[in-house]
C-alpha cells in the first residue's frame, strides 16, 4: 500500500525545497525590481544593494516562518530593514516598501509548483497570503514609530535651532541642522508675538500646515509666554511674508524683524523682533503686525542700543553732515509744531526754502516730516545724536 504523506511531511519537503530555492530567488528579486521599480532604478548602487539584501532577508524570514509551522512571529518590515542602515529607511517610503514586498511575492507564488512538495501548493500559497499580511501590517507600525520618532527629534532640533538664534550663538553647525529639517531658504524674516492658549505641540503643528500652504520654509519655538517664527524664502516685503502666520500668535502685538539674507544673519532680525516686541507698549495703535524699523523710536527710548545707532548713524549724522541749515531747519520745524510758515519766519527764510530743505530730509534719511509718527521718529533721533556730540567731561 502506497504510502500518503500528511500534511506535516509536505511542509518538510517544501520548507526543503525552499531553502535551497533561497539564493536564487533573492537574486530573481532584485531582477524584478530592476525590472518594475522605476524608483529602484534610479538609486545609486549602494541603495540598490541594501534594498537587495533586504528582499533577500525577507525571503529568509518567510522562509523561516513556514519552517516553524507559522508559529513563530513572522520577520517583520522593522526585523527585515535591520539587515540595511538607518538611512536607507528615509530613503526608501512606506508605499516604495509595499512595492518591495509585493515584487518579492509575486516571484515567490511564481514558482509555487516548482517550490512546494506535490500537494502542498495549497498551503504554500495560503501561507504567502498570510505572511505578505503579517508583513505589510509590521511596516505600517515600523513606519509610523520611525515618524513618530523623527517628529520628535526634529522638534528637539527646531527648537535647538530658534534658541541658538535668540541667543546669538551662530556657527556651521546651524546650517547643518536647518539642511537636517529641510531647510533650503536664503532670505529670512524673523517674527515675535505671545504665545496662543494651545498646547505648544498644536502651536507648532498649525505654523507647519500654514508653512507648506505658503510654500515657504518656517521654523519655530515656543518659549514661555513668547512665540518666535523664522519665515524663509521672504522677498522684498517681509510683512507679506509674516501675514500667513499673525494669526498663529495668541493676543496683542506682533512684531517683523528686519529682512536678511541668511539664517546667519537671522540673530540680528531676531533682536530686533524682540526688542519691537519689548518697546512696542508705547504705541498703542500699533499695526498686527508691525515691522520692527516703524518703532525705532520706542525701542530707543526702551533702551535698545541697536536702535539707537541707527537712528544716530543712518538720521541724525547724516543730516548733520549735510550742514547746519538743514538740521536747523528741521528743528525748527520741529519745534514749530510743523508749520512751514512759522519755521520760514523764524529762519528768516522763504516757505519754500524750508519745503525743499524738508525734501533734503525726506531724501537723506527716509523720514518725511511731515508724518506725524516720522516727525516723532525725526525728534528722537536728534536728541539721541545730540547726546552722542556733547563734550566727553559734561
Amino acid at each position: 500500500m502506497e504510502n500518503v504523506k500528511n500534511d506535516g511531511d509536505i511542509r518538510e519537503e517544501t520548507t526543503e525545497r525552499l531553502e535551497q530555492a533561497m539564493g536564487s530567488l533573492g537574486t530573481a528579486a532584485t531582477a524584478s525590481m530592476e525590472e518594475r521599480l522605476p524608483w529602484f532604478r534610479a538609486m545609486s548602487a549602494e541603495y540598490r544593494s541594501w534594498v537587495g539584501l533586504v528582499a533577500q532577508a525577507g525571503i529568509a524570514g518567510f522562509v523561516e516562518w513556514f519552517k516553524h509551522e507559522e508559529k513563530i512571529r513572522p520577520a517583520i518590515a522593522g526585523e527585515v530593514f535591520g539587515t540595511a542602515p538607518r538611512e536607507l529607511m528615509r530613503a526608501v517610503r512606506l508605499q516604495q516598501t509595499v512595492e518591495i514586498v509585493r515584487v518579492v511575492i509575486d516571484v515567490v507564488e511564481a514558482q509555487v509548483n516548482k517550490l512546494a512538495a506535490p500537494g502542498g501548493e495549497t498551503q504554500l500559497r495560503e501561507a504567502i497570503l498570510r505572511y505578505t499580511r503579517e508583513v505589510a501590517f509590521g511596516a505600517a507600525q515600523v513606519y509610523a514609530r520611525a515618524a513618530e520618532t523623527r517628529g520628535a527629534w526634529d522638534a528637539r532640533l527646531e527648537a535647538l535651532i530658534v534658541d541658538a538664534l535668540l541667543r546669538g550663538e551662530v556657527d556651521e553647525s546651524l546650517h547643518s541642522w536647518a539642511a537636517a529639517l529641510g531647510w533650503a531658504s536664503t532670505s529670512v524674516a524673523v517674527m515675535a508675538g505671545h504665545t496662543p492658549d494651545d498646547e505648544p505641540e498644536a502651536i507648532i503643528d498649525d505654523i507647519r500646515i500654514a508653512s507648506r500652504r505658503a510654500r515657504v520654509d518656517v521654523l519655530a519655538g515656543v518659549q514661555g509666554s513668547r512665540l518666535i517664527i523664522i519665515v524663509g524664502g521672504v522677498e522684498d516685503d517681509p510683512l507679506a511674508a509674516a501675514k500667513p502666520f499673525t494669526s498663529k500668535f495668541g493676543a496683542g502685538p506682533v512684531v517683523v524683524g528686519p529682512r536678511v539674507e541668511d539664517l546667519y544673519a537671522a540673530t540680528g532680525s531676531a533682536r530686533a523682533a524682540l526688542a519691537g516686541l519689548q518697546a512696542v507698549a508705547g504705541w498703542p495703535d500699533a499695526p498686527r503686525p508691525v515691522l520692527a524699523g516703524a518703532l525705532l523710536a520706542e525701542r530707543a527710548l526702551d533702551g535698545d542700543d541697536d536702535a539707537r545707532a541707527f537712528l544716530v548713524e543712518e538720521v541724525y549724522e547724516p543730516l548733520r553732515d549735510a550742514g547746519a541749515p538743514l538740521l536747523d531747519t528741521l528743528t525748527t520745524y520741529l519745534e514749530q509744531g510743523s508749520s512751514l510758515e512759522a519755521t520760514a519766519r523764524l529762519l528768516f527764510v522763504h516757505p519754500n526754502t524750508v519745503r525743499y530743505r524738508l525734501r533734503r530730509v525726506t531724501e537723506l534719511t527716509g523720514y518725511v516730516p511731515a508724518d506725524g509718527r516720522a516727525a516723532f521718529t525725526l525728534r528722537i533721533a536728534l536728541v539721541l545724536g545730540r547726546f552722542m556730540s556733547r563734550p566727553a567731561n559734561l
